[in-house]
């Protein structure tokens, strides 16, 4: 498929993407707002224990993102034969690599968040969670890889329907397990962990049968299994593990962001957690964008269109501005309208919540502004195959981040707000970082 630089083809791409690329961002929306019901506790502990687990889904979307920039690559050069050879290697590795995860969810957490968290009741919380959580690793790194292939040859409609069955079927569990309605046991902070599990695994269903009754996915040889090709899997991984790196780098940084705050208290880590569940509804349009652009600019070098690259980033990062800005204005200037009926119109908790967050939300506004600009350059940098500068440019931002709150929290008193300010900081160092690099054309050499 030949792609153009308009407007509207950016959007038909782009627009699907944005619910597919922040399934988890979803479910832990979901998550936040049935646990908020429960008890403070369990809300702080999903906030937690929720970063964690993105950092494993963003691990097996990263490495998925390889196999897309190739798939988009092979399409702008028309050879659609290989897509095929070059899913099946995406999909064998996650596979294995879903089973690392797997065992270290189940055996190694203890003792890495021993090491952050000093509350007992979130440290059990979360690890109650990841009991049933963790399962779900397998759905996700394989539903990423077909993300990743539908993505790759901008076919993203069939994301839209597969991502609200998902939001679904985990709104609707969450509601049953958390407080034990139908019929359903009554498990709390494990029941949410096992409604999300559940929900990935009817989506990854839908998925499957999705490709078996489409016609065009034979065009891509998707029905003849080939062997384990570790050729290409170290292609993909060449491209895809500095991406994992920054993925790691960064939310790890998120991370590392919410121990610190934790050790300011629970009450501060429910705010914090808050102003996160809206950071993950409003950034959506960022990432949908962001992972847009990754086929786009592969595509069009594909094409041999390198001149095209920068202007389609421009007018991807223009556009995912004008979106991120239009949906994020009046939540942040009118919280207590739009969140009150999201997670509750009557609790008196989230009243006092969102009086000591509304400071921050000023600051989200700025952040995803920023967000929206940087993230689509940092994915347009990546399209063109440019994986381990980028992460060079994560790793010296992500420094940066981290001085900077562990100064702000313990040395001075500037609380959250300023804490929260380091994401400002962040994207314009990233950009700064990036946008040089991309004008110089030092990437057109770049083989993928």
């Amino acid at each position: 498929m030949r792609l153009k630089t308009t407007y509207r083809q950016i959007l038909t791409i782009s627009a699907p993407i944005m619910l597919g690329s922040a399934v988890q961002n979803i479910i832990a929306l979901s998550d936040g707002v049935f646990l908020f019901h429960l008890s403070d506790l369990d809300f702080a502990a999903i906030g937690y224990v929720g970063v964690f687990y993105l950092i494993v889904s963003a691990i097996g979307y990263g490495f998925s993102r390889g196999g897309q920039i190739m798939i988009a690559r092979r399409m702008g050069e028309g050879n659609e034969k290989e897509i095929g050879r070059t899913f099946y290697a995406m999909m064998y590795f996650e596979i294995a690599l879903a089973c690392i995860l797997f065992l270290f969810m189940n055996y190694g957490c203890w003792y890495f968040f021993s090491i952050f968290v000093d509350s007992d009741a979130i440290f059990y919380k979360s690890l109650e969670y990841l009991d049933y959580r963790s399962w779900g690793v397998f759905f996700s790194y394989t539903g990423v890889a077909i993300v990743a292939l539908y993505t790759g040859v901008a076919r993203t409609m069939f994301i839209v329907v597969d991502t609200l069955v998902l939001a679904i079927v985990n709104i609707v569990l969450n509601y049953g397990l958390i407080f034990g309605n139908w019929g359903l046991p009554e498990m709390g902070i494990a029941g949410a962990g096992l409604a999300s599990t559940i929900a990935e695994g009817v989506a990854l269903l839908l998925f499957v049968v999705y490709i078996l009754l489409d016609k065009e996915s034979r065009n891509y040889d998707l029905f003849k299994l080939p062997k384990v090709d570790i050729a290409l899997i170290k292609s993909q991984l060449k491209i895809g593990s500095p991406i994992v790196a920054q993925a790691v780098v960064g939310l790890g940084s998120w991370f590392v962001f919410f121990g610190i705050v934790e050790n300011l208290g629970e009450r501060q880590l429910a705010i914090t957690n808050l102003a996160r569940n809206v950071y993950l509804v409003l950034s959506i349009p960022c990432w949908g964008f962001a992972s847009g652009v990754n086929t786009l600019v592969s595509n069009f070098i594909g094409q041999e269109k390198r001149n095209a690259v920068l202007p389609i980033i421009w007018k991807t990062a223009k556009l995912c501005c004008a979106v991120t800005v239009l949906i994020s204005l009046p939540v942040v200037l009118f919280p207590e309208h739009v969140l009150h009926p999201l997670f509750g119109s009557s609790d008196a908790n989230l009243g006092s919540l969102l009086t000591e967050a509304r400071p921050i939300f000023y600051v989200l506004f700025a952040i995803l502004v920023l967000f929206s600009i940087g993230g689509v350059f940092f994915n347009g940098l990546a399209g063109t195959g440019a994986t381990y500068y980028g992460l060079k440019i994560q790793t010296v931002c992500a420094v940066f981040y981290l001085v900077y709150i562990y100064i702000v929290v313990e040395f001075t008193d500037g609380g959250l707000v300023w804490a929260w300010t380091s994401e400002v900081f962040y994207w314009i160092l990233m950009f700064l970082m990036i946008y040089p690099y991309l004008a110089s054309k030092k990437w057109y050499s770049l083989k993928v």
